[in-house]
């Protein structure tokens, strides 16, 4: 299986915290930030993801846990 990164594989330049949709996914059951290493992301791409994902949870757009 190739190990490709999502964002570079669908060409996205930006990440950006208002679309909290797209991080669902890359969040797990207790919503953790997914490692790197199972979601196959370039090292560029998951620290703008988890800087994203942290901006989205200090601004109440997306819960620190769930229950």
């Amino acid at each position: 299986m190739a190990k490709n990164c999502y964002f570079c594989a669908n060409n996205m330049r930006r990440i950006d915290y208002k679309e909290t949709k797209n991080f669902e996914q890359f969040l797990d059951e207790q919503a953790k930030i997914i490692r790197r290493k199972e979601t196959h992301f370039c090292v560029k791409h998951q620290k703008k993801l988890t800087q994203a994902i942290k901006r989205a949870r200090f601004l109440a757009l997306i819960p620190f846990v769930r229950q």
